[in-house]
């Protein structure tokens, strides 16, 4: 089996357009949430979000391009670019043929069906532009990924709501594991931050209307937010023989699914993809020192999460740090466990773990270090990225320091 390392890293959030930018925002405990500013956002209840600002895409794409790219497709080929920059690797011949990319979003073009539904329902049009199916369909992105950069290997999308990234950067772990790719392209998008975009979620009842609260007692639900996480998989030889700048090593992944309620989750399925993750990276539970939660500012999910990592670490669990970035980018849903590993890499290689802020009350239900509102310099051999999903469908990755 295949060792598998991360050489590029790229994003655009609402805490920063790059990941120098946004992993600065994390030390700073700086939050990316503020109120949206969209077409008919006055209808909405919900008026806050991790909206991303200042992205002028006509200054990167030409107009054939900007036909074709939904919201989400170009937060993927802007963090993308600087990923693969970054990696220093250009795809070309047998490299070419057999790297390939597996994306996670749960949307996908939600930007583009907004518009268009508009156009048609309310505007009375009676045609859409030939280009809203390959723009709106979910592995748009991945497939422009793919052209940009004549990766000709595997390349597919996973949705899997809000674990739709996980799920992918797992899938890209086994491939560039099992020697099928030498690298393969991963991570998540999501652009829902539109009038019906929100508006869907309204009615859920699990948005909040002041701010994104992980663990703290008086939390009142989530918040939205929007844009992209990609990462350069590659095996670890292959990195080496060509002296790349190893970011970290990917060591083990888990899924699992609960099988139990579409959206109420689940402790036991959450411990069965941590205690998975763990014995697929073959560590034991005193081997993790951080771990990036899902922590979504609900009532329900943030409990299940603390009382599933207590069962699975007991006594290691008071030792543990855990905490949620969602509270300064928001729930970029199906692009977010992309957006969050980068605190995780950021607490292997930098020694700073990123703060769960907002933190007001304490919760008897939560009662596990949850890095209140300041970053925390510490040094981390082993973290773990959390993501859970609705429909019950888990996946967590195991990272380890290089």
């Amino acid at each position: 089996m295949k060792r598998v390392v991360i050489t590029g890293a790229g994003t655009i959030n609402s805490l920063g357009h790059s990941v120098p930018e946004t992993l600065e925002a994390m030390r700073e405990g700086r939050c990316g949430i503020g109120e949206l500013e969209f077409r008919d956002v006055e209808r909405l209840a919900i008026k806050i979000g991790g909206q991303v600002r200042g992205f002028e895409a006509e200054g990167r794409f030409n107009r054939q391009q900007m036909s074709l790219y939904d919201r989400f497709t170009q937060f993927t080929l802007a963090a993308a670019k600087e990923a693969i920059t970054q990696s220093g690797l250009t795809f070309n011949g047998d490299l070419s043929a057999r790297s390939g990319v597996v994306l996670g979003t749960a949307g996908g073009g939600v930007s583009t069906w907004d518009d268009n539904y508009r156009s048609v329902y309310e505007d009375g049009k009676n045609r859409v532009h030939p280009f809203v199916v390959p723009k709106l369909m979910n592995n748009a992105a991945a497939s422009h990924l793919s052209m940009e950069y004549n990766l000709k290997g595997p390349s597919f999308t996973v949705s899997t709501a809000c674990a739709s990234s996980n799920h992918a950067m797992a899938q890209a772990l086994a491939m560039v594991r099992s020697g099928m790719a030498p690298v393969m392209v991963t991570g998540g998008s999501e652009s829902m931050l539109c009038f019906g975009g929100v508006k869907a979620w309204e009615g859920l009842r699990v948005m909040s209307k002041d701010a994104c609260r992980p663990f703290s007692a008086n939390r009142n639900g989530m918040v939205q937010g929007e844009g992209a996480g990609i990462f350069v998989f590659e095996e670890f030889e292959h990195a080496k023989a060509r002296g790349a700048d190893i970011l970290c090593e990917v060591i083990g992944s888990a899924m699992s699914s609960d099988a139990a309620d579409i959206v109420m989750p689940s402790k036991q399925g959450a411990a069965r993809a941590i205690s998975g993750a763990l014995a697929d990276a073959r560590l034991n539970p005193e081997d993790v020192a951080y771990i990036n939660a899902h922590g979504t500012g609900t009532a329900a999910n943030d409990k299940t999460e603390c009382a599933a990592v207590a069962d699975i670490f007991g006594k290691h669990a008071d030792n543990l740090m855990i905490s949620s970035t969602k509270s300064m980018h928001g729930h970029l849903i199906g692009g977010t466990g992309a957006v969050e590993l980068l605190a995780c890499i950021m607490a292997l290689r930098d020694g700073v773990i990123a703060p769960t802020i907002g933190y007001e009350e304490p919760d008897p239900e939560c009662a596990l270090d949850v890095v209140p509102n300041e970053a925390r310099e510490a040094k981390v051999n082993v973290a773990l990225s959390n993501a859970f999903a609705f429909g019950g469908l888990n996946a967590v990755l195991a990272l380890r320091k290089v």
